[in-house]
């Protein structure tokens, strides 16, 4: 029974502390004001990272097109075209 009395005796001091601890307080805080942040401030990261998702499907279409360009420009470099005759006509039945 002592060192129950001495727990609840040292208990007190120590839940005082802790619960005036800056943590407990910035807890305290952000359930009075509410847990989310303010919606015209969510609503415009939204919108923000829409606009850089659309921006960024933009850019990997270009770097697409750049990449099929370079691969051609390369191929056309590594086996450059003779000179061709010009197809040839059939000749009229006479």
């Amino acid at each position: 029974m002592l060192w129950l009395t001495i727990l609840v005796a040292l208990a007190i001091p120590l839940a005082a502390v802790i619960l005036d601890s800056p943590v407990v307080r910035a807890l305290a805080d952000r359930t009075r004001r509410g847990d989310a942040a303010p919606s015209g401030e969510v609503k415009q990261l939204a919108q923000k990272v829409e606009t850089l998702e659309t921006e960024i499907e933009v850019v990997n279409r270009e770097l697409a097109q750049l990449k099929e360009g370079q691969q051609f420009l390369q191929q056309m470099l590594e086996n450059p075209a003779t000179p061709r005759e010009a197809p040839k006509l059939p000749k009229p039945p006479a």
